[in-house]
Formats: structure tokens, sequence, C-alpha cells
């Protein structure tokens, strides 16, 4: 079952169960595919790589609102964003630990004889590639960063 028929799933087992979040979130979920697949012009369904990448977005979006909206002591605003996020979350596949993903950053840097942070660019192209859908880019880019400094 592709991505977006597991959304529609989801969706209407919130509707049923009158979970307000869940619907909120996954409504959210859905405008945002329909959207990219409106953009693009496609008649046929986004990849998965595409869906991921849409998800992965949207989880950042509501965890980056909640981060702002806990710093200015507004814990009544976070809490609906982050249940949001998890929410998304379960439809993202799961995430790989720092361990694998450094094993990952540094095959690829022997790989590509990579030296220095002025190789970064190539290094974090090559294991964003790799890692889609798997890993946050912040993350890989930390590790990167220390790997190559």
């Amino acid at each position: 079952m592709s991505l977006q028929q597991d959304i529609m799933t989801a969706l209407k087992e919130a509707m049923k169960a009158k979970d307000q979040t869940a619907l909120t979130a996954l409504r959210a979920v859905k405008s945002a595919i329909l959207l990219a697949q409106t953009e693009s012009g496609a008649k046929e369904e986004l990849s998965e790589e595409q869906e991921l990448k849409i998800l992965q977005k949207l989880v950042k979006q509501r965890k980056d609102s909640a981060a702002i909206y806990l710093e200015q002591g507004r814990e009544d605003l976070a809490a609906p964003e982050l249940a949001e996020a998890e929410v998304i979350n379960q439809f993202l596949p799961e995430a790989m630990s720092e361990e694998a993903i450094t094993q990952v950053v540094v095959d690829t840097i022997k790989k590509l004889g990579a030296e220095g942070m002025k190789d970064m660019g190539k290094v974090m192209g090559a294991v964003s590639q790799e890692l889609a859908g798997k890993a946050d880019g912040k993350t890989i880019s930390n590790i990167v960063k220390a790997k190559l400094s």
C-alpha cells in the first residue's frame, strides 16, 4: 500500500475516533502531498523518496514551531505541535542511530577521498542521498563536520 493510501486510511480512522490532533496532522500531510503532485504536473503518484521528504519537512516544521513556542513560554501552543509531529512520524521509517550514520559518513569519506571542510558539500550530497528518509539532515551535517575537521 502506498503512503498516500496509508494516510487516507489513518485519516478515516481519526475521523471515526474524533481525534482532532491526528485529523489536523493527517490533513496537512494529505494537502502537502496533493500540492506536490500538482506542482510536478504529473498525474501519477509521487515517488516514495519524495513522499518521505514531504513528511520529514512537515515534522521539522512542527518541531521548529514547538521550539519557538517553548522559548516564549507557550507550552499550550507547543504541545499540539509536538503531538502532530508524533502523528506524522508514524509514517516515517525508523530513524538510524548516530553510530550507523557515523559509519555511513566514514565509509563515504573514504570512498570519495575527502580531505577537510572543502569537501563537505560532496560528502553531504552523497550521504544525504544514501540516507534519504532514514536520517535528519542536521544530524548528518554535524557528523560530517566532526569527521572532516
